[in-house]
């Protein structure tokens, strides 16, 4: 009964002061849920660069291997180069 009462203006007062206060929630769920994206932002990007080094570490480790193999080969080649003069030597 009190808004019979007053005049049409301070209605019209009221709808506009209604909808400042769910502006004002509605900015306050939206400074929330970006303050929640940043967040995962950040977790994201920390992972992210995380990931990169262990794949700058696994892209050493690959090197290394190809290395070692190489190397494996190389002294198979002698070995078995050298087990072949000791057999001729055997003749």
């Amino acid at each position: 009964m009190a808004k019979m009462d007053r005049p049409a203006d301070t209605e019209a007062l009221d709808r506009l002061e209604d909808k400042v206060r769910l502006l004002v929630a509605l900015v306050g769920r939206v400074r929330g849920e970006q303050a929640q994206t940043a967040d995962a932002l950040q977790r994201a990007t920390r992972e992210l660069d995380e990931a990169r080094a262990r794949l700058k570490e696994t892209d050493g480790v690959n090197a290394e291997i190809v290395a070692l193999k190489d190397e494996r080969e190389m002294i198979r080649t002698r070995v078995s180069s050298l087990l072949t003069q000791i057999e001729d030597l055997n003749l």
